[in-house]
């Protein structure tokens, strides 16, 4: 009797995980996690970044200031990517945005476009 109590429990339980791995993949939008990036479209979800990066934007995004030595900078981005790496649970767009903004800031790369 318990086994059965047991098991309608664990149905249940997969049933609403089920329902909220459905409810929200809707709010995602289509493209938003492509191979090649997120489309023009789908930028409109990605509040607070501008659609190029400026260099103002990466200081703010690797918490410096303006005249930042090449040192600072990668203690910086190293520092950000401890914390946010997708391999430990951080966010893969946070990631691509604090690598983006060491790029812009070291000079490798002198604006960024799209995502």
């Amino acid at each position: 009797m318990a086994s059965i109590f047991l098991a309608g429990v664990a149905v249940a339980g997969a049933a609403m995980a089920a329902r909220l791995v459905l409810s929200a993949a809707k709010r995602v939008p289509l493209g938003a996690a492509s191979a090649g990036g997120a489309s023009k479209t789908s930028q409109k979800w990605i509040k607070g970044f501008e659609p190029t990066m400026t260099r103002e934007e990466a200081l703010k995004i690797l918490g410096l200031r303006e005249g930042a030595t090449k040192e600072q900078i990668a203690e910086a981005h190293r520092r950000l990517m401890r914390i946010n790496h997708p391999d430990n649970g951080g966010s893969t767009l946070i990631a691509s945005k604090i690598n983006e903004a060491k790029d812009l800031l070291l000079g490798r790369r002198t604006s960024y476009r799209g995502y």
